[in-house]
């Protein structure tokens, strides 16, 4: 089954800008996942499960970095997609 997550990260800190530019450079690195960012949000797409956990890791990876960020999610199954991104 195919994930497809549309993802907004917000640091609350000032500067705000490095740690969204380098949690979605870390979801870059990741050779399963396909990313796609906007100005306002990034879309991740990949296995179901496999996603889940990349994306669980990088989250807490931020929030061990940055301290308090905001995440904003929104998960829809993939497979039942009309067009892929």
């Amino acid at each position: 089954m195919k994930l497809v997550v549309e993802i907004s990260m917000y640091p609350l800190k000032e500067q705000y800008i490095e740690p969204i530019q380098e949690f979605i450079d870390r979801l870059n690195t990741h050779e399963s996942l396909k990313v796609v960012t906007s100005a306002t949000s990034t879309l991740v797409s990949g296995d179901y499960l496999p996603t889940m956990q990349l994306l669980a890791e990088e989250m807490q990876r931020s929030h061990q970095k940055v301290g308090q960020a905001i995440f904003v999610c929104k998960f829809l199954n993939g497979d039942k997609m009309s067009t892929e991104i």
